[in-house]
């Protein structure tokens, strides 16, 4: 005999997945708040744990701390799964694996027992420092970002693709010109230095002693204050699109005061408040 009707079901999933992935309802934001303040906490420990002082004082503690990190974040895995149409789609998208880093990594170092798995098992601790990628999951403003990289993708690569062209021959040049004596050993070595160079970075490792290797050195020192700032451009340009076409106003009419300017994902009638 069921318990719940198959409509019940379905209700109670609906509700579950509204709580856990939109924040538009007030236990929705209470969820995502609690959530962000569980995953900065559990971030923070994992950091704690690293400084040995803290570490060896307080071992139990922070283990015990973690186990409880990890069960919370196991149960928000599987509600996660329970309220998703296509939980295996879930599971293969990105927000899915970072759920699934967040809970592996101490599961896995209880099945790698001994001495020899010490380093294995300090790595899948680090790993647990990934948890902070589920931030961007309850950041709206992190989706505007996306999609603006997701537009310059084009752009940026060309960019890229230019800049790899023009360090190459900086790099080829300064090898020409200075010679193993000077440090330049070798082409892929001065293609690091004209890297450096030309990010304004300057680690100093190497350096041009001849003048006409200084004086290529300003040149590419110039050029990378012009360079610097067209990725910048270009994604700036992307996201004040993105924002304002999210902002535009939509011809959305009200059905009671028949008010009709409310952006394109408005729910509710900005003059009146009723339902759209």
């Amino acid at each position: 005999m069921r318990l719940f009707s198959s409509d019940t079901l379905r209700g109670r999933r609906l509700v579950l997945h509204d709580l856990i992935f939109g924040g538009d309802s007030p236990q929705g934001r209470l969820f995502d708040a609690v959530l962000i303040a569980v995953i900065i906490a559990s971030v923070g420990a994992v950091m704690l744990e690293s400084v040995e002082a803290i570490g060896t004082r307080f071992k139990r503690g922070l283990i015990r701390l973690e186990w409880s990190f990890t069960i919370i974040f196991t149960l928000e895995y599987l509600l996660r799964l329970s309220c998703v149409g296509r939980p295996s789609q879930y599971v293969r998208s990105f927000y899915g694996f970072v759920d699934l880093l967040a809970v592996i990594p101490t599961y896995l170092s209880v099945l790698l027992p001994g001495a020899q798995a010490l380093l294995v098992i300090r790595l899948l601790r680090i790993l647990r420092v990934f948890r902070v990628l589920k931030l961007v999951l309850y950041l709206k403003e992190a989706n505007y970002l996306l999609e603006a990289l997701k537009a310059s993708r084009r752009k940026i690569t060309i960019f890229i693709v230019t800049v790899l062209t023009l360090v190459t021959v900086l790099g080829s040049l300064i090898y020409l010109i200075e010679g193993a004596d000077n440090g330049f050993d070798s082409i892929p070595r001065s293609v690091y230095w004209a890297i450096v160079t030309l990010t304004t970075v300057g680690y100093g490792d190497i350096s041009p002693q001849t003048p006409l290797g200084q004086a290529l050195a300003a040149v590419v020192m110039i050029i990378g204050y012009g360079i610097i700032a067209v990725p910048t451009g270009i994604v700036t340009a992307e996201l004040a699109r993105v924002w304002e076409g999210d902002s535009k106003p939509v011809k959305k009419m009200c059905r009671h005061c028949y008010h009709a300017q409310h952006s394109k994902k408005a729910r509710f009638c900005s003059r009146c408040g009723s339902q759209l």
